[in-house]
């Protein structure tokens, strides 16, 4: 089978071009980041912060209208840190941004929600502690049924010995 001169140019350039594109760049570019645990969180309540700069070994700060400037600290590779959103805070989307020490940024969104206590315990039916159940009779009943199986299966059991 031979392959077409227009063809095998393509596959060259196509080649080429993989071979010699800039990974290394798009590496850098993913390496600052700014993460929070959980997303989406209630007033009052803590988020944890984890982020990467170029040089995990040196702090860096985060800041947000939510809860002022946070210092993240390296932790196993990663600069982390806690802070709590304070329970005034209003539902609705905020903006967390990333200051490494070598001026390079990152940011993502926290999203806040109100929080709602319930007022009583959810309806899921009456269960074992219902009114209304013979706990007692139920006990007797699957006494005599296991007395009444024990019965039988010795009385099987004779059979085969004597017959």
């Amino acid at each position: 089978m031979r392959l077409s001169v227009p063809g095998a140019l393509a596959a060259l350039v196509l080649g080429l071009s993989v071979l010699f594109a800039e990974a290394p760049a798009a590496q850098a570019a993913a390496s600052i980041f700014l993460e929070t645990n959980p997303s989406t969180v209630p007033a009052g309540d803590e988020v944890a912060l984890r982020a990467s700069c170029d040089d995990n070994l040196k702090a860096a700060t985060v800041s947000s209208g939510l809860f002022g400037t946070v210092t993240v600290s390296p932790t196993f590779s990663f600069l982390t840190a806690t802070a709590t959103v304070p329970s005034s805070t209003r539902p609705g989307d905020y903006k967390l941004d990333l200051h490494c020490p070598d001026g390079k940024t990152a940011s993502t969104t926290l999203h806040v929600v109100a929080k709602v206590q319930p007022t009583q315990g959810p309806a899921t039916g009456g269960g074992g502690m219902a009114p209304g159940r013979d706990a007692p009779m139920l006990i007797g009943v699957g006494l005599a049924i296991t007395a009444a199986g024990l019965v039988l299966g010795l009385l099987t059991l004779r059979r085969r010995r004597f017959g």
